[in-house]
C-alpha cells in the first residue's frame, strides 16, 4: 500500500471550509468553521494552518484587490489544489475505515 498522509483534524476542517467557500479569505474560513461546528478558532490559528497547507501544496493563494478605503490592504484568497483534494479524500477514507463499527463500542 502507498504512503497515506493523514491530515490532522484542524487541517481537514480548514480544507473543507476552503472547499465550501470556493476561494476563501482566512476570516471567512474561520467564520465557516465556527458556523458549521461551533469551534471558535483564532485568526492566527487559521493563518498558520493555511500557510502550512500552502507550503505542502494543498492550497494555493493569490492576492486580491486592496479594500476600497485609503491605504486598504489586499486580501489573500485561498483555493484547494488537486493534491489537497486527494489528501483530504485519503484522510477521510482512512478515518472512516478505522472508525467502522465503533458506534457500538462508544455508544450512539
Amino acid at each position: 500500500m502507498g504512503r497515506v498522509s493523514i491530515l490532522g483534524e484542524l487541517e481537514q476542517m480548514v480544507l473543507m471550509a476552503v472547499l465550501r467557500l470556493e476561494g476563501a479569505y482566512p476570516v471567512s474560513v474561520r467564520d465557516e468553521i465556527k458556523m458549521r461546528t461551533g469551534v471558535d478558532l483564532s485568526r492566527g490559528t487559521i493563518y498558520v494552518t493555511l500557510h502550512r497547507l500552502e507550503q505542502r501544496g494543498l492550497v494555493v493563494s493569490v492576492l486580491g484587490d486592496p479594500t476600497p478605503e485609503r491605504g486598504g490592504k489586499a486580501k489573500r484568497c485561498f483555493t484547494v489544489t488537486a493534491d489537497g483534494r486527494a489528501e483530504l479524500r485519503a484522510s477521510r477514507a482512512a478515518l472512516r475505515k478505522l472508525g467502522a463499527g465503533l458506534e457500538r463500542l462508544i455508544g450512539g
